[in-house]
């Protein structure tokens, strides 16, 4: 199946913004600045390909003064982590009145807050495996009698799988919390979902296909993301059309819950019984060349570059989240 997004109103309301200027802002002070250096890179290149007039600027140094100075006409989000995915930099170009790519303030803010976005699903009724916070003082016998064993830690404000553990024995919960501490002051134990990894692109009002996650050892980590070239990335999924249908409406339902607009992507597991549990949702997915939005957008025919455009295309002020 291919798509011709050259076709696309859309598409070609981007690519003359040639005439304008594109900052893409990436880099910063997160502890997933690398992942955004490449991200980064990698869109504004797509970007250059395609005519559009555009700059890369990394705030480490300058912050949001360097920014300012540019004058953007539209800002391209590829900032992951705190500062760039947390709503902080969506809330300043709201004010600056310049339009950006991704989730608004709201949605930004929520998606980097797993437990809070679990608490959003859960009040929805939609599928997210059991959770707890965690403090240094938590009775770590009481927490997996709660949750079970294996159980995952993570810190809540962390992505790329940065500080995440999986915990067999309650004798190593205390050392995982430590682990989670380095990255957030906050950290949760969620019950473990024992099964297939899959995870779903959203692009505008659309569900890519999904892509499942086959990792040598069962941990999708940092090292199974960006590092290594054993991990197994399986497109078609090997759902049936049915369960695939449910999947994709399944995340799409989750990132509006939380107010996720024009692009974004959502994690799940699928247990033993083949229900599905959302994991979490990322507003600012990576563009590097291990990541799955360009991977589920190839198998549709959308080059990487058509890619960049149809994000670019969905740029805009977010008043998104009083609409969503």
């Amino acid at each position: 199946m291919s798509q011709d997004i050259t076709t696309d109103d859309a598409y070609l309301d981007a690519r003359n913004a040639a005439a304008h200027d594109v900052v893409v802002v990436y880099g910063g002070t997160s502890a997933e600045r690398d992942v955004s250096l490449k991200s980064g890179a990698a869109i504004l290149a797509a970007l250059e390909r395609s005519g559009v007039r555009a700059v890369g600027y990394d705030p480490y140094d300058r912050g949001l003064s360097g920014l300012e100075q540019l004058a953007p006409a539209t800002v391209f989000i590829a900032l992951h982590g705190r500062g760039g995915e947390d709503g902080a930099l969506q809330g300043a170009l709201e004010l600056l009145g310049i339009p950006y790519t991704g989730s608004g303030v709201l949605a930004s803010a929520l998606g980097m807050d797993k437990q809070r976005t679990k608490q959003v699903w859960q009040a929805l009724d939609l599928p997210t495996p059991e959770s707890i916070m965690l403090g240094a003082q938590s009775d770590w016998h009481a927490v997996a009698r709660k949750l079970g064993l294996p159980l995952i830690v993570k810190p809540v404000h962390e992505g790329s799988t940065l500080g995440i553990s999986i915990v067999e024995s309650v004798a190593e919960l205390a050392s995982a919390y430590q682990e989670a501490a380095r990255f957030d002051a906050r950290v949760m134990a969620e019950r473990f979902i024992q099964g297939d990894e899959y995870t779903v692109s959203l692009l505008g009002e659309r569900a890519l296909p999904a892509i499942r996650v086959e990792v040598p050892g069962g941990f999708y980590d940092y090292n199974a993301k960006y590092l290594t070239n054993t991990t197994q990335y399986h497109l078609p999924c090997g759902l049936s059309d049915a369960d695939e249908a449910d999947l994709a409406a399944l995340c799409k339902a989750a990132f509006q819950a939380v107010g996720g607009t024009g692009w974004g992507r959502v994690d799940v597991m699928r247990d033993a019984q083949g229900r599905f549990w959302l994991i979490e949702v990322n507003t600012v997915p990576g563009m590097t060349d291990h990541s799955l939005v360009p991977q589920a957008a190839a198998h549709i025919g959308m080059d990487f570059d058509q890619l960049v455009m149809a994000i670019l295309a969905t740029a805009g002020h977010a008043d998104r989240d009083a609409e969503a």
